[in-house]
């Protein structure tokens, strides 16, 4: 066991007024344990299916299983062959928003979508009749397009995109927006990973500015009426929840979606509908999410003309790493 850092305990005490809990929540960052791995089917569960299924939680979706502490199901030939994706379970609470969406979903766009886990969530809930799955970062690529492609995610396309072109170029074309930004990544340490300088404001403050570039970008891809699912990994409330402060002030049109299935859950560091997941709960090494939804009235845009075509390039030049 590590000694907390002062920044982690400056932290802890942003995030909780209970002593109690605020003393689990350093344990869990400096004295890491291991989480029941989880597993999003993509196929129906073969007969011979040799992993123990722990039970599951209220909120959990039917199509994820957590599994026995000692399974390793990513070295299992049923994962090579498409049957299912490996996730944290923390990654499986932030997506469950998505389940709140009632409504027939044509096109779902996943802004940061490396590796995958997210877009194939959006995939197996929603069942798009089409999926973009984006990732601004070239060498994320080959993952993501193995995954897609592993698990045979169907019809999707894979662009690799600034967000600020797509706001441009796909405006107002979406049901859904998922924006999984990337973050300080405090919660690698609950997990016995690194994320040196996580906790220090220089680092917080630059994610923060970066997230509220890529959600107010990805906002402008949102059809009136649709949805845009916002989340992170990472505790800090820069972050999470005065992210979403400002992204309301500056988008008025859009508010935050009230999840029934995940009211135990909900921050208490705001008025919002955000939810956090916390490494103390012991179900993953923590999250944070939230969907807002664009209350605006109108039609939704076309998909821009050469679309496939820029998306079979990609595809190709990956397929051929």
């Amino acid at each position: 066991m590590t000694e907390p850092s002062k920044l982690l305990l400056k932290l802890s005490r942003q995030l909780f007024a209970d002593a109690i809990e605020r003393d689990k929540f350093i344990e869990a960052l400096t004295n890491p344990q291991p989480f029941y791995p989880a597993i999003l089917w993509c196929r129906e569960q073969p007969e011979n299916w040799p992993f123990t299924i722990e039970p599951a939680t209220s909120w959990q979706p039917k199509f994820v299983d957590r599994l026995s502490l000692d399974a390793k199901p990513g070295k299992h030939p049923y994962h090579q062959a498409g049957y299912f994706y490996c996730l944290d379970f923390s990654s499986v609470f932030a997506a469950t928003v998505l389940l709140a969406i009632q409504k027939p979903v044509n096109l779902v766009f996943d802004i940061c979508a490396s590796p995958g886990g997210k877009s194939i969530f959006a995939w197996q809930a929603l069942r798009p009749n089409l999926l973009i799955s984006n990732e601004a970062i070239g060498k994320r690529l080959g993952m993501l397009h193995s995954n897609l492609k592993r698990c045979q995610i169907q019809p999707a396309v894979l662009l690799n995109l600034d967000s600020s072109i797509l706001a441009k170029e796909f405006a107002r074309t979406s049901d859904l927006a998922i924006v999984d930004a990337p973050c300080s990544g405090q919660s690698l340490l609950a997990k016995g990973g690194k994320a040196p300088g996580c906790f220090h404001p220089a680092t917080i403050n630059q994610n923060a500015n970066r997230q509220k570039r890529i959600l107010a970008n990805s906002a402008q891809v949102v059809a009136p009426q649709g949805y845009l699912a916002y989340m992170t990994c990472t505790y800090s409330i820069e972050e999470n929840e005065r992210v979403c402060e400002w992204f309301l002030k500056k988008f008025p049109q859009f508010r935050t979606v009230e999840i029934d299935r995940l009211a135990d859950y909900r921050s208490d560091l705001t008025a919002l509908n955000c939810y956090r997941m916390f490494p103390q709960s012991r179900l993953g090494a923590g999250a944070f999410t939230v969907l807002f939804q664009n209350t605006e009235d109108g039609a939704t845009n076309r998909l821009p003309d050469g679309l496939m075509e820029k998306a079979i390039a990609i595809f190709e030049r990956e397929s051929d790493r």
